[in-house]
């Protein structure tokens, strides 16, 4: 059974920093597309990164140089750094795997960016 479960969500201020993790299970990790998106209220969800098996990696532009999509395939975790945060960050974040042909997410963590 596939689960991904994100944590480190939370309250920050515009210009600080939060590390999302995504705990992965029931699927060959090492070998699966991971992605972060994230959905803003009354706005549909995006792409904001993800990260091949290869770990070559893409991002949206609006993220670009602040946040940083990585992978611990021993851990079966897959992580995003964000820096520089701004308020227009805030949404909840989602993971998602690449799996079998199939797409799964977790349940998402919320992220505000406020002062």
């Amino acid at each position: 059974q596939v689960q991904l479960v994100e944590s480190g969500g939370g309250l920050v201020q515009p210009g600080g920093s939060l590390r999302l993790s995504c705990a992965a299970s029931g699927f060959t990790f090492s070998s699966s597309v991971m992605s972060w998106y994230r959905q803003a209220p009354g706005k549909e969800r995006e792409l904001v990164a993800f990260i091949r098996a290869t770990s070559t990696t893409n991002y949206a532009d609006s993220v670009k140089g602040r946040f940083t999509i990585s992978r611990d395939n021993a851990k079966s975790t897959a992580y995003l750094q964000m820096n520089g945060l701004k308020p227009e960050d805030t949404a909840v974040y989602y993971c998602n795997g690449w799996i079998g042909g199939q797409f799964y997410w977790g349940l998402g963590t919320q992220v505000t960016v406020s002062s």
